[in-house]
């Protein structure tokens, strides 16, 4: 049986009999299970120097995986690295955290936001938290493709890690050039790894992901578990565990096999032949001696399983080249069928580098096209303009009657269908727009029984406005929107389709898509367009997708670059001018939704932040946005060029009153620089219906045409207003009266009338069993041009009034995880938890062994010696430590300076609010005096 039969790659193959995960302990197989420690990252570093990577003992860069309280040695941990700590290294992530200056908290709390739900009550609190699970994946998320890959080497280096170690593990024993990430990468070097890697390691230790000086790196446990090898899941980096672990269920017999196999002595116990195997496969000179003797088959059978996945299946007969290998440990078994590769022998063969391209440099984004400024700006301001009459006439075909809301949510796949018909779109452009004025909040629900979808009372005030600042409203509800109409039309996890305007269409990781893709079109010149690629390169590097998750975020780019060039944000490709100060808007307000009610003093596209001030900035930056369009766009034309075959061209954007009675009047037939509307029949008629006599449409189009009205046009009125109103119908439950009998009998001879029910009351009456508006319809179809009368014999004039919904509020952008805090409330926080650590970590005078509370108790003492030692310290001017109960029965420890001591209550300087404030002695549970050394 040849080798490809014998050894095969098992990415995703669970190994039943695998050791431990990589990157963790050796444990024996009775040994404690991870959800059963206590080791935290609060937990203090007891070792004396760096531990290799197959040296058993208390790993103290983990953490716990509840939110709650930390465990008790956790907590005596965070108390231990107080004021009286001699070391000058960290001994935990809390005490690591305690030696950071404020600028460096607020650093770390506005990174992660999540860390402050709710403000942690000390810096141990703060510590546990940022090693919770859900934490660190959102910590990692956040990374840079340098940065994860920095933090992937370190959960498979030793625990703790010298800087000198994880160096060689990024750069390798060579020096030459690294093959590229990808078609045009650029060259990498291991002196750009050295150079970028100082600033990885910064940002890592910034964000609580790693602590310790540069002697003593260590990744909390969280991240390692994360990040490091194990048989069910693949490691980034491609390597397997070491061979401590894999060998941690094989019995003495085989280890010892397997070393006799290497050529080293036997040893008298697993451990140290473990030990002298590890020994041997890190010796580089002893490592090449052995590979020298290898069958030439075998050193393929490791070229396939050197850069990942470690494991490869086995036949139970194996060929001689994987039983050599397998024989003197360079491949070790996990099952009966199973070998991986240990992760000291890939290093070797790698020339000690975790992984196989280092990717330190971020790929550049480059203009390949340069266009005139001008051109850009014109070529966005034209979009920009047909963008606001798309909007325009999606909301006026929706204003009388509709489409109908699904039961679920959401808009009718039909429905999606016959707005891009009116619209003249594709589906998926349809459902964007459609999106985009639900965004900015000018379409909505009715709420009614027989719910349907109509434009709202702020799409009125949005048509009052000049066209840029319509187009400003939108600019500014787009970017901030979390909705995707991308996804309208794919499926859910339960196999149901996305719809336009339905409940799941929130992501949000939109926004910060869309801005970070028109910041990188920011960084070109002015009228620089980047090839999309490139763009979609940096952003995976910003970025990368991990293992196990979906492109959403590539997707996000490419449905943002083809959203923006469809509104006018960019022409061809290129940032416009008038959509730059998109860019100057506080991210953290998300901008472009109001809370307001739509109609009630919330302007349309309206600031989405939580008060006056975002509502300002909101309409600050709709203002800088029209203020530079408004140049950019024609002005709008009070007039039309009427021509013989029964057409109109409007050479520009009419003006609003011209634009409404020429719409009535005729039908649009194409649409572009110049609009062309063609007058019918069914059109005139239309505008009959709505009360215009024959000589006002006259006197319009005569008024409103440079040029002369034609002939045929005129034939046209006056031929549909001799006819119109010719017929008269009324309700009976209806009829249809008329003064020429004849035509009353062209009626009922017409086959077409069946369905009306119609039968002749008198000669010139025909009554009806159909209603009203249907004997309309039905007449109208037939090619007759009736018109309704009411009771006393009046005509009704047929215009219908527009659907307005109720006011209604734009919809809330989804975020993704808490807001980013702003100046104010950092500083605030990192006062609270420095004085609330001040408060946990201060060390007290015990009166006796009697009264010592327990670490995280309150103390108590009686009332008469609470008394005694506030009024003790008033006098003496000195801090004392306290146990508080409030008002709502929350329990809490402060330091207080007392200054007075009267009618029951003692005033002081409270170190833990940072204020002087006034405590109930009868809610104060005990008092200790501070060690001198610390008063």
């Amino acid at each position: 049986m040849d080798q490809e039969a014998n050894v095969s790659d098992t990415p995703h193959s669970p190994h039943p009999t695998a050791g431990p995960a990589a990157g963790s302990e050796p444990r024996s197989a009775t040994g404690p299970s991870t959800a059963s420690q206590t080791a935290s990252d609060t937990s203090p570093d007891t070792s004396s120097g760096p531990v290799s990577a197959d040296t058993s003992g208390h790993d103290a860069s983990g953490t716990g995986t509840g939110t709650g309280t930390p465990a008790a040695s956790a907590e005596d941990a965070g108390n231990s690295a107080g004021p009286g700590a001699t070391s000058t290294a960290p001994r935990s992530l809390a005490e690591a955290l305690r030696a950071q200056d404020d600028a460096a908290l607020g650093a770390l709390l506005r990174a992660r936001p999540d860390l402050l739900s709710p403000v942690p009550s000390d810096l141990t609190q703060l510590a546990t938290r940022a090693g919770t699970r859900a934490s660190v994946v959102r910590a990692l998320e956040r990374l840079d493709r340098f940065a994860l890959q920095t933090a992937e080497a370190l959960a498979v280096a030793p625990d703790p890690c010298p800087y000198e170690v994880l160096e060689r593990l990024m750069t390798g024993e060579g020096s030459e050039p690294y093959e590229p990430s990808g078609a045009g990468a650029p060259a990498v070097t291991p002196a750009d790894v050295r150079a970028a890697l100082p600033h990885a390691v910064a940002r890592l230790r910034a964000q609580a992901l790693i602590w310790g000086d540069d002697t003593r790196l260590r990744l909390v446990r969280t991240a390692r578990e994360l990040l490091a090898p194990a048989a069910s899941r693949p490691s980034p980096t491609g390597l397997g565990p070491t061979v401590a672990e894999a060998t941690a269920g094989m019995s003495p017999g085989r280890v010892q096999e397997i070393v006799a196999a290497a050529g080293l002595p036997a040893t008298h116990d697993p451990v140290s032949a473990v030990t002298a195997l590890t020994g041997l496969f890190t010796d580089r000179q002893r490592m090449a001696a052995l590979l020298e003797g290898a069958p030439a088959e075998a050193h393929q059978v490791l070229a396939r399983l050197v850069w990942g996945p470690p494991y490869g299946e086995v036949t139970p007969n194996p060929a001689p080249p994987v039983r050599w290998l397998r024989d003197r440990g360079l491949l070790l078994p996990t099952s009966a069928r199973t070998v991986v590769l240990p992760r000291e022998v890939a290093l070797h063969l790698r020339d000690g580098r975790a992984h196989r391209t280092p990717d330190p440099v971020a790929p550049p984004v480059d203009a390949v096209k340069t266009h005139r400024p001008q051109l850009v700006d014109g070529n966005a301001a034209g979009q920009a303009l047909a963008a606001v009459a798309t909007v325009e006439e999606l909301l006026t075909s929706w204003e009388h009657g509709g489409p109908l809301v699904l039961r679920a949510g959401g808009l009718a796949v039909r429905d999606l269908k016959r707005a891009a018909a009116t619209l003249d779109v594709p589906e998926t452009t349809a459902a964007f727009w459609i999106e985009l004025a639900y965004a900015a909040g000018l379409l909505a629900s009715d709420g009614e029984a027989d719910e349907r979808y109509a434009p709202t009372p702020a799409y009125d005030e949005w048509l009052d406005l000049p066209a840029h600042d319509r187009w400003a409203a939108l600019a500014v509800a787009w970017l901030p929107a979390t909705r995707v109409p991308g996804l309208v039309g794919e499926q859910d996890a339960k196999a149901r389709t996305l719809s336009a305007m339905g409940p799941d269409l929130d992501r949000s990781a939109a926004p910060e898509v869309r801005r970070r893709v028109l910041e990188l079109l920011g960084t070109l010149p002015e009228g620089g367009a980047p090839d999309p690629e490139a763009l979609l390169a940096r952003l995976d590097w910003e970025r990368p997708v991990r293992s196990g998750t979906s492109d959403l975020r590539a997707r996000l780019a490419r449905w943002a670059l083809a959203e923006a060039e469809l509104l006018g944000v960019t022409g061809r490709g290129a940032l416009a001018t008038q959509a730059r100060p998109l860019l100057t808007a506080p991210p953290a307000h998300g901008f472009g939704h109001g809370h307001g009610h739509a109609g009630q003093g919330t302007a349309p596209g309206a600031g989405a932040g939580t008060g006056t001030d975002s509502a300002l900035e909101g309409k600050a930056l709709r203002q800088a946005v029209g203020a530079l369009l408004a140049p950019l766009l024609p002005a709008p034309v009070d007039h039309v060029l009427l021509q013989a075959d029964l057409t109109a061209v409007a050479p520009g954007p009419l003006e609003r009153h011209l634009a409404d009675t020429l719409s009535v009047l005729a039908d649009v037939e194409s649409k572009g620089g110049a609009t062309v509307y063609r007058f019918t029949p069914a059109s005139v008629r239309r505008a009959l219906d709505a009360g215009r006599a024959a000589s006002d449409l006259h006197a319009f189009l005569a008024e409103h045409s440079r040029t002369p009205v034609p002939q045929p046009l005129a034939y046209l009125i006056d031929d549909v207003a001799r006819r119109h109103g010719h017929l008269r119908v009324g309700a009976a439950s209806s009829y249809v009266r008329c003064d020429d009998d004849a035509m009353l009998g062209e009626i009922l001879a017409d086959k077409r009338s069946q369905g009306l029910g119609l039968r002749r009351l008198a000669p010139t009456v025909l009554a009806a069993q159909a209603d009203p508006t249907t004997l309309l319809e039905g007449l109208r179809a037939m090619g007759f041009a009736p018109a309704a009368e009411s009771a006393t014999g009046d005509v009704l004039v047929a215009r219908a009034d527009a659907h307005r919904t109720p006011p209604r509020t734009a919809p809330v952008p989804v975020p993704e995880g808490p807001p980013v805090p702003d100046a104010t409330l950092l500083g605030a926080a990192v006062r609270a938890i420095r004085a609330g650590d001040l408060a946990a970590t201060a060390v007290r005078k015990e009166p006796a062994p009697t009264a010592a509370a327990a670490p995280g108790e309150l103390p108590r003492t009686s009332p008469a010696e609470t008394l005694a030692t506030v009024q003790a310290a008033a006098l003496t001017g000195t801090a004392v430590w306290i146990g508080y109960v409030n008002a709502e029965g929350a329990a809490s420890q402060r330091v207080i300076a007392p200054v007075r001591v009267e009618g029951g209550f003692v005033t002081g300087y409270d170190h833990t609010a940072d204020e002087v404030r006034t405590y109930p002695l009868h809610r104060i549970t005990g008092v200790a005096e501070l060690a001198e050394d610390h008063i």
